[in-house]
C-alpha cells in the first residue's frame, strides 16, 4: 500500500541538442554575478566552456570561476569555494559538469551565507539550511547521479574516512538544468559505464524495498529495461545519440524523487560504495558495481518475491519448472553478465582495496533500515570480503 506523500520538483529542465539556447532566457532571472563551477578542464577541450562564456558575456554577467572540482568533492574544496562565492557576492552558481560538480555547487549554495561549520551542520547533523540559499543552475556533461533534478550533495572528508550524502529539500534543487546528450559524447568509456551503473543502482536501491504491488515498481522496471537496452548500444557506439539521450533521461528520472514516493527504499549499496571511496577515492559507480553482487546475494532470500519479479520482468528469465530461488538467482546471474559485458569493475581489489582496509571501511559504512535485511557490522565485513 502506498504511504502518504507530497511530490514537488521545482527544477525546470531543457532537454535536447538545442537546450543550451535557453540559458539566455534563464540568466535574465538572476543578478549580475555568476560563479562558474566546473571540474578539471574537459569542458575547455570539448568547447562547452567557450559556448557558456559567450552566453554569459552576451548577458553582461560578471564571471567568477571556481574550477578543479574533483570526482569525489572534498570538504576542503567546499571551504575554498565558499570563500570564492563570498568574494564574488554571487547571485547564481552555474555548475557545468557531471554529478560531482553539481553536488559541489549545491554544497556551496547552502554554505556561502552560513555562519556555522558546514561539515558539522550539513554532513554530521544533517540539518537544513537556515541561511540565504544561492540559486544553482546546471549544464550536464556526464550522466549518472540525477543531481541535475534533486537535492543530493555528496561530499568526502578523507581525514575522517567519510563520504556523506545530504539530501536537501526542494529549495536546494537546481532552479534549472540544461541536458544536451551530445555534451556527454566525449566522456571516457570508463566514466560512461560507471555512470550507467550509478543509474542502475539508484533504481535498484528504490526497487528492492517493500512487498506491495507498487506503481513505482512498474515505472522502475521500464526504466531498467530502457537503461540496459541503451547501455548495450552505447557500449558499442558511444556516439549513438538515441542511446545516449535515453540514458541521460533515465538518469534524471531514476533519482528526482518520483519513484521513491510511498516506498521505504534501501541505499545500503551506496553506503558500502561510499565508504570504499572514502578510503580509495575510487570512481563512484565502480565502487557500487564492485559491492553489488555480494550484497544482493546476501539479501535476496529476504525479499525473494521481488527478486523473482526482477528476474522475470527485467531480465526475461523463464520461470517454467524453476523454484522462486532458482529464478531469482538466474536474474542475478544475468545482471552480472550485463555488468561484465559493459566493462564494470566487479571486484574491490581492482579499486585498490586490501584486506587490511576491511575493518575501517566497515566502520565508515552507515547501516540503513529501509531494505529487506538490516545488516550487522559483521555482515558488512563479510560482504566486503566477498567483494574483494
Amino acid at each position: 500500500m502506498l504511504g502518504n506523500f507530497m511530490y514537488w520538483n521545482p527544477t525546470k529542465l531543457y532537454f535536447g541538442k538545442d537546450s543550451l539556447n535557453f540559458l539566455d532566457e534563464e540568466l535574465k532571472n538572476y543578478g549580475d554575478n555568476v560563479l562558474l563551477v566546473y571540474g578539471g578542464g574537459s569542458i575547455k577541450k570539448n568547447g562547452i566552456y567557450d559556448k557558456v562564456i559567450e552566453i554569459l558575456k552576451r548577458n553582461h554577467k560578471n564571471i567568477f570561476e571556481d574550477n578543479g572540482v574533483m570526482p569525489n568533492p572534498t570538504i576542503e574544496k567546499v571551504y575554498e569555494g565558499v570563500e570564492r562565492g563570498r568574494k564574488a557576492k554571487c547571485d547564481l552558481i552555474l555548475a557545468v559538469g557531471g554529478g560531482s560538480v553539481i553536488d559541489y555547487a549545491k554544497a556551496l549554495s547552502v554554505s556561502i551565507h552560513c555562519d556555522e561549520d558546514i561539515w558539522e551542520k550539513y554532513f554530521v547533523r544533517f540539518e537544513e539550511p537556515t541561511c540565504e540559499i544561492v540559486p544553482v543552475g546546471s549544464i550536464l556533461t556526464m550522466v549518472g547521479t540525477g543531481s541535475e533534478m534533486n537535492g543530493g550533495s555528496v561530499i568526502t572528508n578523507f581525514s575522517k574516512h567519510m563520504k556523506v550524502g545530504h539530501v536537501f529539500k526542494e529549495n536546494v534543487f537546481p532552479k534549472f538544468s540544461i541536458l544536451n546528450p551530445e555534451f556527454t559524447f566525449t566522456v571516457p568509456h570508463y566514466q560512461m559505464v560507471a555512470g550507467i551503473y550509478d543509474i542502475m543502482s539508484h533504481i535498484l536501491e528504490q526497487y528492492f524495498s517493500d512487498t506491495d504491488d507498487n506503481t513505482s515498481d512498474y515505472i522502475m522496471e521500464g526504466l531498467l529495461k530502457s537503461l540496459i537496452h541503451s547501455a548495450l548500444i552505447a557500449n558499442e557506439n558511444p556516439l549513438d545519440y538515441e542511446a545516449r539521450s535515453n540514458i541521460m533521461w533515465t538518469a534524471t528520472w531514476a533519482l528526482n524523487t518520483l519513484v521513491a514516493k510511498g516506498k521505504t527504499t534501501d541505499w545500503e549499496v551506496h553506503m558500502l560504495g561510499q565508504a570504499v571511496a572514502a578510503y580509495t577515492d575510487a570512481t563512484h559507480g565502480m565502487t557500487l558495481a564492485a559491492v553489488s553482487m555480494a550484497y544482493y546475494h546476501h539479501i535476496y532470500k529476504y525479499g525473494l518475491a521481488k527478486f523473482k519479479r526482477y528476474a522475470i520482468n527485467v531480465f526475461s528469465v523463464d520461470p517454467k519448472n524453476k523454484t522462486d530461488e532458482e529464478i531469482a538467482l538466474e536474474g542475478l546471474e544475468r545482471m552480472k553478465a550485463f555488468m561484465e559485458k559493459i566493462g564494470l569493475v566487479m571486484h574491490l581489489k581492482d579499486l585498490k582495496v586490501t584486506e587490511d582496509m576491511i575493518d575501517g571501511i566497515a566502520d565508515s559504512t552507515f547501516i540503513n533500515e529501509g531494505g529487506y535485511k538490516v545488516l550487522t557490522k559483521e555482515e558488512v565485513k563479510e560482504i566486503l570480503r566477498e567483494s574483494l
